[in-house]
């Protein structure tokens, strides 16, 4: 199973590393895809810590990809936003009913790619950037079909074990609930 987690200047560290490491202690092989105009191995984040990137996004074949996770932190959400590559994988991802997941911020990027359907949540305040017909919960996790998304930071490792829950069970869900410590 293979999961993009694409890596824009800006991005939310706790989000991010929490989607990554979660996943990864899954046994999905996590994609870390830098902008492809980027010649730049490291990004740095919101925090100014830097993540490296394994690849562009244009190197990543889309057809071996499951799905893709969008960390927040408000200028990674812009980065995202402006990317077409991204917006362009967010919809044929959508089309194929592949997960699409994304916290805090970054909601706004499936709003801009036009696949939020039923519900969703986000950063506090974020909502107001969404005008769209799904409704907008104060959850801390929202599941609506192929989509997951999340309200924030402390919520980035419960976001990285719904994605779990969704993609491979809840026996492995529990599994890495359990081995992390969480009730």
């Amino acid at each position: 199973m293979n999961i993009l987690v694409p890596l824009m200047d800006g991005f939310e560290e706790i989000e991010l590393v929490s989607i990554v490491d979660i996943l990864r202690r899954a046994g999905i092989n996590v994609i870390l895809a830098r902008d492809s105009n980027s010649n730049n191995e490291f990004v740095s984040g919101a925090h100014n810590i830097v993540i490296h990137s394994e690849c562009k996004i244009s190197q990543v074949d889309i057809n071996n990809i499951d799905g893709i996770s969008l960390a927040g932190g408000y200028n990674g959400m812009l980065n995202l936003k402006k990317n077409e590559e991204i917006i362009n994988i967010i919809k044929i991802l959508n089309k194929q009913k592949k997960l699409i997941s994304a916290i805090c911020a970054s909601p706004i990027v499936l709003h801009e790619a036009g696949v939020l359907k039923n519900r969703f949540t986000c950063y506090p305040g974020c909502q107001n950037q969404i005008h769209s017909n799904a409704e907008y919960t104060k959850e801390d996790l929202c599941i609506d079909d192929n989509i997951i998304t999340a309200n924030g930071p402390s919520n980035g490792i419960l976001f990285g074990l719904e994605i779990i829950k969704k993609l491979l069970g809840v026996e492995k869900y529990n599994d890495i609930k359990n081995e992390m410590l969480i009730n």
